[in-house]
């Protein structure tokens, strides 16, 4: 298993045809089933959920299917779906918090945020600054398991997660960079395994706690957990799948369902999409001026990064979204989740499904694509 994130190249060209409905502060979101009900449908998938949200909360929001392929136990509102890498503009928050507070700064190296690694990490990692880390400029390889070493191996590190991400750490700051080395953009998980590795020494709390005392809690983000969604023997919470030519592959839900805790930072999150609307306003608002779990600039620094990648966020550029739009894709290859996030136009639009696989990268961009059409519709002059 591995965490993966994709570019999506999306052109909207069309525009949703239902009724029309002008989105007021605070009401009811309007319910978008019917548009992602036949996106569901069309590529066959066991659920999807999606959502319009603005600055002053949830727009729209639309959730159907059932949580386990085959079965007739329906998905709800607060059912919660898998992020995948999306979870990474969450540690880069974390450590946002940490910059405000005087504890980090951008321009804080490797060797100075972990001092005790300094003298076995490999040379090249140790001028690498924080800023660099969270844009994936620090030289890392884009192969998440150490050399020697799988993935699946990490589950058996053992001590608390916190633990395991503090020898993985050890382990992999030996390695050496790859051949371009620090300053080159390369995607990699371990850049924010690294990142959240930081924040635990810096603060002294465990990567899970301060996501839910800096993040989850403030925003009321109550669906939120780490790993696999539901209880094992379940049908609790959406299961995850896997695809093998038209066959659905239900996994069942357990510790060893997702990713191991070593690169949680990067990606290991679930909630419902409605409360993962409640983080993305948060950027919204700082993206708008207004107050929040951080001050606007700290927003605007995530935002801005590197070129076409900020700090948890690729940047690239849609006429719908007025110019300038930030998005990002993630995916523990059982799963699919993507954001677009339009801060000139004030909306972002979600996607989440609970199967990975081609099939749930195509539903994903034909949903925000349609949620795109269907808001910038519905705000006509």
């Amino acid at each position: 298993m591995r965490v993966v994130v994709i570019i999506i190249s999306m052109v909207c060209t069309g525009a949703f045809s239902g009724a029309l409905m002008l989105f007021a502060k605070n009401a009811t979101p309007v319910d978008i089933g019917s548009i992602v009900g036949p996106i569901r449908e069309k590529y066959d998938l066991p659920a999807l959920a999606g959502a319009i949200v603005t600055s002053n909360g949830i727009a729209a929001q639309g959730v159907v299917g059932m949580r386990k392929y085959g079965t007739q136990t329906p998905v709800t509102s607060d059912d919660e779906f898998h992020l995948g890498s999306d979870t990474k503009a969450m540690t880069a928050t974390i450590i946002a918090m940490l910059v405000e507070k005087g504890k980090l700064s951008w321009s804080e190296t490797l060797s100075d945020a972990l001092p005790e690694l300094a003298t076995t990490m490999n040379l090249a990692y140790r001028s690498v600054r924080l800023d660099q880390l969270l844009a994936h400029r620090a030289g890392f390889t884009d192969a998440s398991s150490p050399i020697g070493e799988t993935l699946p191996d990490m589950h058996s590190l053992p001590g608390s997660p916190r633990d395991q991400r503090w020898q993985y750490a050890k382990m992999i700051l030996k390695e050496p960079p790859t051949q371009a080395g620090p300053g080159e953009f390369l995607y990699s998980n371990r850049s924010y395994a690294i990142a959240g590795v930081i924040a635990e020494r810096t603060a002294n709390i465990p990567w899970e706690q301060l996501m839910r005392s800096w993040i989850f809690e403030p925003l009321g983000m109550d669906t939120c957990g780490f790993g696999a969604m539901g209880t094992p023997g379940k049908i609790d919470q959406p299961w995850q799948h896997t695809v093998s030519g038209k066959v659905h592959i239900p996994i069942e839900p357990g510790p060893l369902s997702d990713n191991p805790a070593v690169i949680g930072p990067a990606a290991s999150v679930h909630c419902s999409v409605g409360d993962w609307a409640k983080f993305i306003q948060a950027h919204l608002r700082g993206e708008q001026g207004l107050p929040g779990i951080l001050k606007p600039e700290s927003f605007k620094t995530l935002h801005t990064g590197y070129g076409d990648y900020g700090f948890g966020w690729l940047i690239t550029q849609r006429p719908w979204g007025g110019g300038r739009v930030l998005t990002h894709a993630g995916s523990n290859t059982q799963n699919y989740a993507v954001v677009w996030m339009a801060p000139l136009r004030d909306f972002a639009v979600l996607a989440m499904i609970n199967q990975g696989g081609d099939e749930a990268f195509k539903a994903c961009d034909e949903t925000a694509s349609a949620l795109i059409n269907y808001h910038n519709v519905a705000h006509q002059p």
